[in-house]
């Protein structure tokens, strides 16, 4: 039985990364950090300019009068 109701042994993905993280709280913390930059750094330089021209922001419904 869990001591908290609302747990249920299962703390998701961020739970298992924390846990797979070398080193104690604030080295942790700090990949974390460097993880969490080097995501957006992806993002930003590769998925998003690969993405649009794929997304319909020329496609307005507003005419020119």
């Amino acid at each position: 039985m869990s001591v908290v109701p609302w747990c249920d042994g299962r703390d998701g993905m961020y739970g298992w990364i924390w846990r797979h993280l070398p080193g104690n709280a604030w080295a942790k913390a700090f990949l974390s950090l460097v993880l969490v930059v080097a995501v957006v750094y992806v993002l930003f330089q590769y998925v998003f300019p690969w993405a649009e021209p794929l997304l319909p922001f020329n496609d307005v419904t507003v005419d020119n009068q």
